[in-house]
């Protein structure tokens, strides 16, 4: 089976390891992705070729970089006339111009196109994107939704097609794991609460800065990447008297976060919803999880659903409840014990990569024109 997968997500190398699965399961696959991407707090992330094995890789421009709703690809038409897939993986939102393009080209290759949806919030979109979304609602032969919640919105907007929930993001358990056994605390040793990813406003950061100043002296807070809200937190640090106990570092390429996430004593993601955002998965969640390292997450969209039982939730927004999470970390090394070990088996049960490309390879066979 032809398969051609068109997907910005993936010029992550750690995400590539889903495509040699993929292969591995019978797909012949080629995937078409830009040189980089632009995200939108000025970040940019350049193509890394770490898993590349049993796949074709088309590095190709893209127009528009860093605009989600309009950004596409000039050369996919000859691309797709090449390659002559029998299925086309648009990993794209079906509002965005780039799964409009992909999704008339399939049909006009006689190819059968799905779309990945994981909006998790109903929104109107004015023209075009309006007409984009509904002509791909009408043409797609399925739907991937990467969470429960993206799944009811794309059915409360009209979609009647065919509709799978899976996971976006599978996890190389051999690469996420910890490199060597956690050693056990001693008292008043430092205790890391851990973010990694984009300092933005949303993520909550400010209540995880608050907590802290609930906190014993010897605990600390260490954010991991770059945005807009350092300086915020910086001032927020220094208004509290913790400023010597928040720590800011650098974000540091994928193939590097695993070392990162097993030095934190837990990884905290302290999302907030806002009117036009609300978490869709949370993936250092899971790449922390698979670490050994245990996860407080607050309430917000997927975040405890993600968790499962395999670690503590508190209400968004609410600095004293997480605190109280933390409080109880410390006091229960049985409990820190254990939800380290449910968290890797829980992404070793739900979120490997093996997982997640067999789940898609079976959308692909339902869909292929020889199984129709």
């Amino acid at each position: 089976m032809r398969v051609l997968m068109i997907s910005k997500a993936l010029v992550a190398g750690t995400s590539q390891r889903k495509l040699e699965e993929l292969a591995k399961c019978g797909a012949e696959l080629t995937l078409v992705t830009p040189p980089y991407w632009l995200h939108d707090d000025g970040s940019k992330q350049t193509l890394e070729r770490l898993y590349t094995t049993g796949y074709r890789m088309i590095e190709t421009p893209i127009r528009f970089n860093g605009n989600y709703h309009l950004h596409h690809y000039p050369e996919l038409g000859s691309i797709m006339a090449e390659v002559r897939p029998e299925v086309v993986h648009i990993d794209e939102e079906p509002y965005n111009y780039a799964t409009f393009q992909a999704m008339r080209l399939a049909e006009r290759n006689k190819a059968r196109a799905l779309f990945f949806a994981y909006q998790n919030l109903f929104r109107s979109y004015p023209p075009p994107f309006r007409q984009f979304e509904q002509y791909n609602y009408r043409h797609a032969a399925a739907a991937i939704a990467g969470n429960r919640e993206a799944g009811e919105v794309l059915k409360q907007k009209g979609y009647q097609g065919s509709l799978y929930v899976i996971p976006q993001f599978g996890f190389d358990t051999d690469i996420y794991r910890r490199s060597a056994p956690r050693q056990p605390r001693q008292p008043g040793d430092p205790f890391t609460l851990g973010y990694i990813g984009r300092l933005k406003e949303e993520k909550g950061l400010t209540t995880m800065v608050e907590a802290l100043s609930l906190l014993p002296d010897y605990c600390r807070a260490l954010f991991i990447g770059y945005g807009p809200m350092q300086s915020v937190l910086e001032e927020q640090a220094e208004r509290l008297g913790v400023a010597s106990r928040v720590i800011f570092r650098p974000g540091v390429p994928t193939a590097q976060v695993p070392r990162e996430l097993e030095q934190m004593d837990v990884m905290v993601l302290p999302s907030l919803t806002r009117p036009n955002w609300k978490e869709q998965f949370g993936r250092t969640l899971a790449e922390a999880m698979s670490c050994e390292t245990p996860v407080i997450g607050s309430d917000s969209g997927e975040i405890p659903y993600v968790i499962g039982d395999a670690g503590l939730i508190f209400k968004e927004g609410n600095a004293h409840e997480l605190s109280a999470c933390v409080q109880r970390l410390l006091a229960d090394p049985a409990l820190y014990a254990e939800l380290a070990r449910r968290g890797r088996q829980r992404v070793l049960e739900n979120y490997t990569q093996e997982r997640i490309a067999q789940q898609t390879y079976e959308v692909y066979c339902k869909i292929a024109p020889r199984a129709v």
